[in-house]
């Protein structure tokens, strides 16, 4: 999933058209000693209704807490994003190291915590390439409910790429005939494809998870020197990983009927460089496109520099200098198959594909509700009318009683 720092907590997604799935629930007991401030808050959100999604990646730990906000709709409430880099390492031992999984629960516990001060509804959290490729991914998912209380779910690549699709939703292009749709993570790429149907409803028909993490390929291809990004390499196994998947999308051969969208900190930092952010805006970026030509020429610039002065970007920072080249290679391999005029860039992903789901979930269980209730009261009436005539309808096919 996503590898990118920023917490979108600044404004609230827009709301997207996608259908939606089911959900696994979460409650998280308060501790002992603040349990009267847990009633005064729970009673203090009464007529609410909180969501919480939690993504656990290979380079990030990420929350968002959300109030629903009429129909399917949400606005954010709360959010907390952290580089924990869990699959540091993983490449080459094919096991969670102990430093990264102190740093992942370190981070967990902060937001359980946001968690439980919520009084939350429903949540779901899950984990992705990290914990479903390691040997100890399992135990580490144990360690994790033992110690922060916080039940992860392992979801597999597929279930990965279309909840992504659901929580990009609000930004298709309804002109276009089909979507690629790409997430570049810390040890995955997540590349989808969605088809415009006849009623204008685009429905995913594709997709593919693939071991293109920015982690993994700066682990296997970059060098100790500061300008030693091994950025060739990294290109060259992008093109031959993505191949299979491009050849099943062979009938894409108009570029203007085609709409590619990048859903990672890969593309949300590319479009900041290019905007000459002095600092991550998601307001600015979140939703923008960016014209082809500019980010070629951004990822030619960035390729130009070393570490140090990568670190020295306000809109990559230290965290990140030794990753965003591998990212840049993922999206030129995408870009080479399919040139397109500009990209799409989304600030969003798989934690608002899971709060959709919810929400939703939520909204069809409300209207089969409603309809019981009705029916309900439509019966008691018609019982009703039927004694002040002395008949009955409760199977005595309206004889006198």
């Amino acid at each position: 999933m996503s590898n990118e720092p920023h917490a979108p907590n600044d404004s609230p997604p827009k709301r997207d058209d996608m259908a939606a799935g089911r959900e696994a629930n979460s409650k998280q007991p308060p501790a002992k000693n603040q349990s009267k401030n847990h009633k005064s808050r729970q009673k203090s959100h009464q007529g609410r209704r909180l969501y919480a999604a939690l993504d656990l990646g290979t380079n990030n730990c990420r929350l968002l807490i959300v109030e629903r906000d009429g129909g399917n709709g949400f606005r954010v409430r709360d959010g907390f994003s952290r580089i924990v880099r869990l699959g540091e390492g993983l490449e080459r031992t094919g096991r969670l190291s102990e430093d990264a999984m102190t740093r992942t629960i370190a981070a967990l516990r902060i937001c359980a915590g946001k968690i439980r001060r919520a009084g939350i509804s429903r949540m779901r959290c899950v984990a992705t390439e990290a914990c479903r490729g390691a040997e100890n991914g399992e135990d580490f998912i144990k360690r994790v409910k033992r110690d922060t209380g916080l039940r992860l779910e392992i979801i597999d690549g597929k279930a990965e790429a279309e909840l992504a699709a659901i929580g990009c939703g609000s930004l298709f292009n309804p002109d276009v005939d089909d979507i690629i749709l790409f997430d570049i993570g810390g040890g995955s790429t997540e590349v989808s494809r969605m088809s415009r149907q006849e009623n204008s409803f685009f429905k995913l028909v594709d997709s593919d998870s693939l071991p293109l993490g920015v982690v993994r390929l700066a682990e296997r291809h970059a060098g100790i020197g500061p300008h030693e990004h091994g950025y060739e390499g990294m290109l060259s196994e992008s093109e031959t990983r993505l191949q299979k998947f491009m050849d099943r999308q062979s009938d894409i051969t108009d570029m203007s009927r085609l709409q590619i969208i990048g859903t990672s900190g890969t593309v949300t930092t590319l479009a900041a460089v290019q905007l000459g952010l002095a600092k991550y805006d998601r307001n600015v970026v979140d939703g923008c496109t960016i014209a082809a030509g500019d980010i070629t020429r951004v990822i030619g610039d960035l390729r130009g520099l070393s570490r140090d002065e990568l670190a020295a970007n306000p809109c990559i920072g230290s965290q990140r200098a030794d990753l965003v080249l591998a990212g840049c290679a993922v999206l030129e391999a995408i870009y080479r198959r399919w040139p397109v005029a500009e990209f799409s860039v989304a600030d969003r992903g798989l934690r608002e594909g899971l709060l959709l789901r919810m929400i939703r979930s939520d909204g069809r269980r409300g209207g089969r509700g409603a309809n019981r209730n009705r029916n309900r009261n439509r019966n008691r009436n018609r019982n009703r009318k039927n004694r002040s005539h002395g008949t009955s309808s409760g199977g005595h096919n309206g004889q006198e009683t």
